[in-house]
């Protein structure tokens, strides 16, 4: 959908274009006259989709606006009506750093027109960009930046605006009603605010591609309908003493009345998981579906989540459908039947006891439960009387229990990692978003060359945060990272990209280009490759990563797991050193979670360092060796991954979830369980590779 209100926005562009007679940019201050114009944009309001807008008016080059991920807008208020005629833009970092952006002016704040747009692949130079164009009355200049060469995050050193001021003019009136919907009430009336009170009018504008930011919250804005309405459909006419008693018994429900009047900010993701679902029940449904639950949740929150939805369901007789990759972690409750599809067919419907008997799951790319893969492993055989569907509740009879034993003794130990030089250091790495709030404390780690390393925890323990401190998107206030013994901390992001490559969690927010083969492409073609070489390196890079049969297709006819292997392919195809991947394997089924792992650890043989940002405890200890725990801020433990999830206070600690395997070698009596855990490792490691 994004996708195409993109492609009808360009079209409407470019027709703009040629109505508007927008100027081909020009150097920057190439006439000495004009460059002593007063700059009238210097030191006025800004509105922003994210960051300080300030400081790309501030008369300051050596500051600049950090939007956040592009695409987003940069807003002046010019505080009065001039007649302009040329507008700068200087969004330089250096380098051969380049930048796509739109500029639009206004009388009125609710229509803009299009006066200047940079789709050039030049490198930005110190002095940016001028537009000129024919006079016209403006009160507002907005930016719109959609695209960064070097990394996702919008960039703008200074927005100037040169014109003279008109106090003759009068703005046009603005129309009646809203031309999107003739219904809105407030479009277009009086507002105010404590904050950004400039903008206010933008919450009103009924544009949706607007918005107020009225800074730090809590902030408010005021809109005056200027006579009185039953607004029927903002309350559908319910009374407001049945309206707080719906409202108070959802929250009953889901076990958050004691937090009605908290912000959604000073929330919990498990309490904010709550909130979601109250919101569904203030309508007494019948049916919740759940379109995987669990995605980007840490395991202890998805464990809160499968224990609420199973509460809910008890309290409500609800019918409730999860939809969800993640099997054994739903299983965590009971559920009546599972049904699994494939190729847009029902293929069964079964007891859960009767469907993990079978081999249906692993025939159709689901991963079944570990502790049921370690049964299979030691020649158990599995059918519904031993009640596979919980390893607490699985029947283990002597016999099974010697074949178990057997098999963990036959195994042979894990052998000790080797050594490896360094590859990446960091040192005592100190960072903070905000002013005397630390995201990261005094972090040090080291990781070598040819490791696969996972880095866990819970949601904001300063997981991605770290990983955007060695890439170069934030600079620590304080701390070392070296890599092959470089202090980076003198290096820019584009050398880092070097050597270092960042696949995000969001592909939403890494993908620029419209076609599938040029988006993989796009890196190399900025290095000036052939395009016989081009071609050849994104086809093999395509094949590995499953979306060959797609390289002629549009990125926004794939699905969300298709686009994530998209990005992966964008990076893989420069050859980094380092990889790392925050949350690599979000929305894929255990078919393409194993295409995708298996394709790195195949990287990582010829000797790529892997880092992943991980979720997922099975990635966890299927691939990576070494585990990083982060919590609070802080790293707690630097252990093997079987150690990690076989420490319950650990576990506790960093919301974390044990493996199923430490739970069955306790059943069995196996001492330590770590051995057994990564004895298994080991033997799946060796099945996925040769098969059996």
């Amino acid at each position: 959908m994004k996708q195409n209100i993109q492609k009808a926005l360009h079209a409407l562009l470019a027709l703009m274009l040629i109505l508007t007679s927008v100027s081909i940019p020009v150097q920057a201050n190439e006439d000495p006259a004009a460059a002593a114009e007063q700059n009238i944009a210097l030191n006025k309001p800004t509105n922003t989709s994210g960051g300080q807008g300030e400081r790309a008016v501030d008369g300051d080059l050596s500051t600049y606006w950090d939007g956040g991920v592009y695409p987003g807008e940069l807003l002046v208020d010019l505080e009065g009506y001039y007649d302009v005629s040329r507008i700068t833009v200087i969004p330089y970092y250096g380098g051969s750093r380049y930048y796509h952006y739109e500029v639009y002016v206004s009388d009125d704040g609710f229509t803009y027109d299009l006066v200047g747009r940079n789709d050039s692949d030049e490198p930005q130079t110190s002095e940016g960009e001028t537009y000129e164009f024919a006079s016209r009355t403006v009160k507002y200049v907005k930016v719109v930046m959609t695209y960064n060469s070097a990394n996702p995050s919008i960039h703008i050193n200074e927005l100037q605006v040169f014109g003279t001021e008109n106090t003759d003019y009068e703005p046009p009136e603005t129309p009646a009603e809203d031309p999107n919907d003739p219904l809105n009430i407030a479009y277009g009336k009086p507002t105010r605010s404590t904050a950004n009170s400039g903008f206010t009018q933008l919450a009103v504008d009924g544009q949706n591609s607007t918005a107020w930011s009225g800074e730090d919250y809590p902030k408010y804005v005021d809109v005056d309908l200027m006579r009185n309405y039953d607004i029927t459909s903002i309350n559908i006419c319910m009374p407001q003493d049945e309206m707080h008693e719906i409202t108070r018994h959802a929250a009953e429900l889901v076990g958050i009345q004691d937090h009605l009047d908290y912000a959604p900010h000073e929330l919990s993701g498990g309490q904010k998981q709550r909130v979601s679902l109250a919101g569904v029940m203030v309508d007494q449904v019948k049916i919740l579906l759940f379109d995987e639950p669990l995605a980007n949740l840490d395991p202890a929150t998805g464990k809160q989540t499968i224990e609420l939805i199973d509460e809910i369901q008890e309290k409500t007789d609800t019918t409730v459908v999860i939809i969800e990759h993640r099997l054994e972690d739903v299983l965590w409750r009971d559920v009546d039947r599972i049904v699994l599809m494939g190729d847009g067919k029902i293929l069964a419907d079964l007891h859960p006891d009767e469907l993990l008997s079978t081999r249906l799951l692993e025939e159709n790319g689901i991963r079944e439960p570990l502790y049921l893969t370690a049964l299979r492993y030691a020649g158990v055989e599995l059918a519904p009387a031993k009640k596979p569907a919980h390893v607490d509740s699985v029947v283990i009879d002597k016999a099974d229990r010697k074949k178990m034993t057997d098999w963990f003794w036959s195994r042979p130990a894990a052998e000790a990692e080797k050594e490896h030089e360094p590859l990446l250091e960091v040192r005592n790495l100190t960072f903070g978003y905000e002013r005397g709030r630390q995201t990261l404390r005094d972090v040090s780690l080291t990781i070598q060359k040819g490791e696969m390393v996972s880095i866990v925890g819970k949601n904001g323990a300063g997981k991605s945060t770290f990983s955007k401190l060695v890439c170069g998107f934030e600079t620590p206030d304080s701390g070392e990272i070296l890599f092959q013994g470089r202090n980076l901390l003198q290096e820019n992001i584009r050398h880092r990209a070097k050597h270092i490559g960042y696949v995000m969690q969001n592909p939403n927010q890494m993908i620029s280009k419209t076609m599938i083969f040029d988006e993989v492409a796009l890196s190399l073609r900025n290095m000036g490759k052939s395009e016989e070489e081009i071609r050849e390196k994104v086809e093999e890079t395509l094949k590995v990563c499953g979306l060959f049969p797609f390289r002629n297709w549009p990125v926004s006819a794939l699905s969300f797991g298709q686009k994530k292997r998209v990005t992966i392919a964008s990076v893989l195809v420069q050859d980094p050193e380092l990889i790392i991947l925050d949350e690599p394997t979000a929305g894929q089924d255990f078919r393409h979670y194993t295409e995708i792992m298996e394709f790195l650890r195949g990287l990582n043989e010829k000797g790529v360092t892997v880092v992943m940002i991980t979720h997922d405890m099975h990635l966890m200890l299927e691939y990576t060796p070494r585990a990083l725990v982060f919590a609070d801020g802080r790293l707690i433990a630097d252990r093997s991954a079987a150690a990690v999830l076989c420490d319950p206070q650990l576990i506790r600690q960093a919301a974390l979830k044990e493996t199923s395997l430490f739970t069955l070698a306790n059943q069995l009596g196996i001492s330590p369980a770590e051995e057994f855990v990564q004895r298994f490792i080991e033997e799946d490691r060796e099945v996925r590779s040769h098969g059996r």
